[in-house]
């Protein structure tokens, strides 16, 4: 028995972080959110170069088509390797037959000099017709002027922003920094700890907000559209929305599947072409909220882009060698790793 829906949208992902399972583990272990960023993170993000930003954007978008994942909405950084790092993941997402969203993460972690070149990668992708939005960090990572200037641009190329807010207490200020620059056309990311409303789509991250111990964002309160990401944690949409029903249920006893669900179908307002793909999936009744969420282990079978190009049989990408790129990202998450 199976069963067809659109491709899923992934509302937000780190596609670079597909090459972190197995890396050395930090200097300390992390008490809290600020040295879980640092410690892990950043120190991973540093060290990787676009060779290594292929085979995990490849690694990632393979994993996602598997998944019945047809769109991605990644935010991207790379503080060693910015220029023509957004092409590297476009490309990738390509070859697979996987659809993105791309955005470089704006910061001043590394200096005036790497905001400058961040906010001038998501320029240059845009402006050469890269399908795309401005990434920012996040406000805790970024002086005022940082904030203006990426707000300024998404402006006057018509996009929005992709921004992690309030994840955790380190960036408790970005609904202040945040106010007068939102637009609803602004992706949200997180907002844990948001302290106020503002314009725009919010991402819902259970299983990574759960992972870093940051606190349950209570999405269901706002009145904000949401939709659902994995925060760089693969891009199995099924099992997000499993996770972000029962942390909601674990809030209010009153909640329905529904509600998760309806959070994954908003995906499709991002991605809208994700609607004509069709997945044909392992199990006879993914169009019911309350069967995926007892459900697990549900699996693309078979996925058919909106043009007929066959993407996925029997489980499989079409487009690419599963062995090579898993044998590729393997060479690359090594010489990641060393480097840590």
């Amino acid at each position: 028995m199976s069963s067809t829906t659109a491709g899923m949208v992934c509302g937000h992902h780190h596609l670079y972080s597909a090459l972190a399972r197995g890396m050395p583990a930090p200097p300390a272990v992390p008490t809290r959110f600020g040295e879980i960023l640092e410690q892990i993170w950043w120190r991973l993000d540093a060290a990787l170069d676009l060779d290594m930003l292929r085979a995990s954007a490849r690694l990632g978008a393979v994993e996602a088509l598997m998944c019945g994942t047809t769109a991605i909405v990644d935010h991207h950084e790379s503080p060693s390797a910015i220029e023509g790092s957004l092409d590297v993941i476009a490309e990738a997402c390509a070859e697979v037959g996987v659809r993105v969203v791309c955005a470089y993460g704006v910061t001043d972690r590394h200096g005036a000099d790497g905001a400058r070149r961040g906010l001038a990668e998501n320029e240059r992708f845009l402006r050469a017709g890269g399908r795309g939005m401005v990434g920012v960090h996040a406000a805790f990572t970024c002086t005022d002027a940082t904030l203006e200037a990426a707000a300024g641009l998404a402006r006057d190329l018509g996009v929005g922003v992709h921004v992690h807010v309030a994840e955790g207490p380190e960036d408790a200020s970005a609904g202040e920094r945040l106010e007068r620059l939102a637009h609803d056309d602004w992706l949200l990311v997180h907002c844990v700890g948001l302290d106020r409303d503002l314009p725009g789509t919010i991402a819902h991250n259970p299983r990574s907000n759960m992972n870093n111990a940051v606190g349950y964002a209570a999405p269901a309160r706002r009145a904000n559209r949401v939709v659902l990401g994995t925060d760089g944690i693969g891009a199995d949409m099924l099992e997000e929305v499993r996770l972000a029903y029962v942390a909601h249920r674990a809030s209010d006893v009153t909640a329905s599947p529904e509600t998760a669900w309806s959070w994954l179908e908003a995906g499709w307002a991002l991605v809208p072409e994700a609607r004509d793909d069709v997945v044909t999936w392992s199990y006879d009744h993914v169009d019911s909220p309350w069967h995926v969420a007892f459900t697990p282990g549900i699996r693309a079978v078979r996925v058919v882009s909106g043009d007929g190009e066959v993407l996925l049989d029997d489980g499989r990408p079409t487009r690419v060698d599963l062995a090579e790129v898993r044998a590729h990202a393997a060479e690359q998450s090594a010489r990641l790793h060393a480097r840590l």
